[in-house]
């Protein structure tokens, strides 16, 4: 019996300390993460990195570091066009333009507008197809279809004998 309350002492003692450990050690503070992109670039800044003036531009912002960041300048190189400039913002060489836009994490790609107006933009890899249509729909908005736009997503409403859906 006497064990018994040895025991019983023991395991209410551990209860005790854990709890007060517990509660001086405090919530861990909660994560927000940051990772944003901008939503519009100074026009000074485009024509510094070679953009085409009042032209569209796709901006990578990159680090000499980050191992997808070529491939992601390398599906941009692919748009580069004499409607579509192409600028890649190495972290390494242009530090002032990644601290004046808060870029915190990369590859960040923007597609802008000659007003450097943001239409379009990717945080981390992306596809070559993902990539050619944000630039597509950026320049000519509703050229992309999507599942939404795509034949048979038409509107049931509109469905009737006069006017079937097909």
């Amino acid at each position: 019996m006497e064990r018994l309350v040895i025991a019983a002492a023991v395991v209410v003692i551990a209860v005790v300390v854990a709890r007060v450990v517990a509660s001086r050690r405090g919530a861990d503070a909660p994560t927000q993460p940051r990772h944003r992109i901008p939503e519009q670039l100074d026009p000074a800044d485009l024509e510094r990195l070679g953009c085409t003036r009042g032209g569209w531009s796709v901006v990578i912002f990159t680090s000499a570091s980050c191992s997808t960041c070529a491939d992601v300048v390398t599906k941009a190189e692919v748009v580069r066009s004499p409607a579509v400039s192409v600028a890649a913002v190495s972290y390494q060489d242009h530090r002032d333009l990644h601290e004046r836009y808060d870029i915190d994490a990369v590859p960040a790609l923007v597609i802008v507008d000659g007003d450097g107006v943001v239409h379009a933009a990717f945080l981390g890899p992306m596809s070559a197809t993902d990539l050619w249509a944000a630039v597509a729909e950026a320049r000519e908005p509703g050229s992309v279809r999507t599942p939404e736009t795509a034949c048979g997503a038409h509107d049931a409403s509109q469905n009737t004998p006069d006017n079937p859906t097909i």
